[in-house]
């Protein structure tokens, strides 16, 4: 079987590895790459860590790009792919621009779709946006789905989508994520080198790390979330480190806001096993990260979410993760509960995580394989 898998971004990149050396190592499948860099630069440093190879690369990548533009991009120059590798089968996963136009191309081309995190939704079109369109619409598409819960299997049969299409199979980020770790105890010095190249992390103060990029944010939410940071390092007894996006939008906010503080630590995006690393070493984790949620409670780490709606409640619903949208004042008072109550941190850090085991890429080997 010829089984094509196409990703865009870092999340996807990171997401998609384990899938990729499972179905590379498989003697039933000739496993084939395509990336459409989407997000050039931090795409390409998860390919390096993994080791990934792209069978072919669309670089649709370009300055100022907007959604229309890489939609339209990805769009046409997968048609050109679909014709030379001739895939079976395209593995799509998640919810971004590049995960839509691959389906739909393939869907042109008659290449029956995987859906690879399947079933996640707010049921609000506009919240995430436009992720929650893109899964609704690469849905309709797809016929084979691998949600990584129960409750995004149950969203699934609600949408009609027939439940002999549908495997459960946690989420992948959790492969990903015990591989890193299992990669990182394995090799002390390569972690002193990450915390070498990481800002000194000072042992008497709590450590805050925050990520941030969500495009329904950019209207005044990245603000009032720099704002609320910033009241928090005034405390005094808190540390705060910010890999800042490489989109622009988020980083004028950051860098206007933010660069002056002695406690805030504005840093590059870091490759996968810092991040990883840094995840381990904080006490409290502020994002609106889809994966970070996923990942955090794997880690025992309360995670504070800066939107309104998540497509994971699971996390919501065991206690890890609480919703406090962008509300400056709301984002400063949990967080400070969590800084002050013991009761309070200890209640959010048991480690429990929803999402799955770390089996999930076996499950959709076997899945595809049948299908």
């Amino acid at each position: 079987m010829r089984i094509l898998t196409v990703f865009g971004t870092r999340p996807e990149a990171i997401k998609m590895a384990p899938v990729i050396r499972r179905l590379a190592a498989d003697p039933h499948v000739t496993s084939l790459v395509c990336v459409t860099a989407q997000h050039r630069q931090m795409l390409d440093r998860v390919l390096g860590v993994f080791a990934i190879r792209p069978d072919c690369d669309l670089d649709v990548m370009r300055e100022g790009q907007g959604l229309t533009w890489v939609t339209t991009a990805v769009l046409e120059r997968m048609a050109a792919v679909y014709a030379e590798l001739k895939p079976d089968r395209v593995l799509v996963q998640g919810d971004t621009t590049t995960t839509l136009a691959a389906a739909l191309a393939a869907f042109y081309a008659r290449v029956p779709v995987a859906h690879v995190e399947a079933g996640l939704r707010t049921d609000d079109v506009y919240s995430p946006w436009p992720e929650e369109m893109n899964r609704r619409l690469t849905t309709r598409i797809a016929n084979l789905h691998f949600p990584p819960t129960e409750a995004a299997r149950r969203n699934l049969v609600r949408e009609g989508v027939e439940p002999s299409q549908i495997v459960v199979t946690g989420n992948t980020v959790i492969d990903a994520l015990l591989e890193a770790i299992a990669i990182l105890d394995a090799d002390p010095a390569q972690v002193a080198a990450i915390e070498a190249s990481l800002p000194r992390l000072d042992l008497g103060r709590r450590k805050i790390l925050v990520t941030g990029h969500r495009r329904e944010n950019f209207d005044g939410g990245l603000d009032r979330v720099a704002q609320g940071l910033l009241q928090l390092a005034g405390r005094g007894d808190v540390q705060i480190i910010y890999p800042v996006h490489l989109n622009p939008n988020v980083r004028q906010v950051a860098e206007k806001v933010l660069g002056a503080h002695s406690s805030i630590h504005l840093i590059p995006p870091l490759d996968y096993l810092p991040f990883v690393h840094l995840m381990r070493r904080v006490d409290l984790i502020i994002t609106d990260s889809g994966g970070v949620q996923e990942e955090a409670p794997s880690l025992g780490k309360p995670v504070l979410v800066t939107r309104d709606t998540t497509e994971r409640p699971e996390a919501v619903a065991a206690g890890t993760v609480k919703l406090v949208g962008t509300d400056t004042a709301l984002l400063v008072a949990e967080a400070s509960r969590l800084l002050d109550d013991p009761a309070a941190y200890e209640q959010m850090s048991i480690a429990h995580n929803p999402y799955g085991d770390g089996m999930a890429t076996g499950r959709i080997l076997e899945a595809l394989l049948k299908g």
